[in-house]
């Protein structure tokens, strides 16, 4: 009995384990756009997804057939959205970093496009997730497309006079 449960264990760890070789990487991008830290300077994103790879680690045996890339990345969503929608602050209250391709975007229109645009998750299952309705989700991706589509240009640059070389 004791190496049954040993066994298990072992077995678990290692399906895990197999699970953050192939995910991690992909889902540290994601909770990177969410925080619109710099890639090489991102600790928010990655405590956002250490909390949700040990959330999916303790659910690990009972996902029953459920895909746990799904699992992790809707905690990562959720609890992006609440430290960023909540008025004590958290992920999402942080100042974006400006060289970020999302710095623009207020905290929830990032959720939003990174959960459909990134992701890929449908307008559907988006709003179920996060507790709108599909219309809502649908303004907001096209309210953020928008603005990253047509960023104000900033001013022209100077002109400096040339003086003219005599011939």
């Amino acid at each position: 009995m004791l190496e049954r449960h040993a066994s298990r264990a072992t077995r678990r760890a290692r399906e895990f384990e197999a699970f953050v070789a192939g995910a991690a990487g992909r889902l540290l991008h994601a909770a990177t756009l969410l925080t619109a830290e710099a890639p090489d300077d991102n600790p928010r994103a990655r405590r956002l997804l250490t909390l949700s790879l040990a959330h999916t680690y303790a659910s690990w045996d009972r996902l029953r057939g459920e895909d746990p890339y799904d699992r992790t990345r809707s905690h990562l969503a959720v609890r992006f959205a609440r430290g960023a929608w909540h008025h004590h602050g958290g992920l999402g209250r942080s100042r974006p970093d400006p060289a970020s391709p999302l710095a623009p975007l207020p905290p929830q229109e990032r959720l939003v496009l990174v959960l459909r645009l990134h992701e890929g998750v449908a307008e559907e299952q988006t709003a179920a997730l996060l507790g709108l309705s599909p219309e809502r989700v649908r303004a907001i991706c096209h309210r953020a497309t928008s603005t990253l589509l047509h960023r104000p240009r900033g001013p022209a640059p100077a002109v400096t006079a040339t003086k003219a070389v005599p011939s």
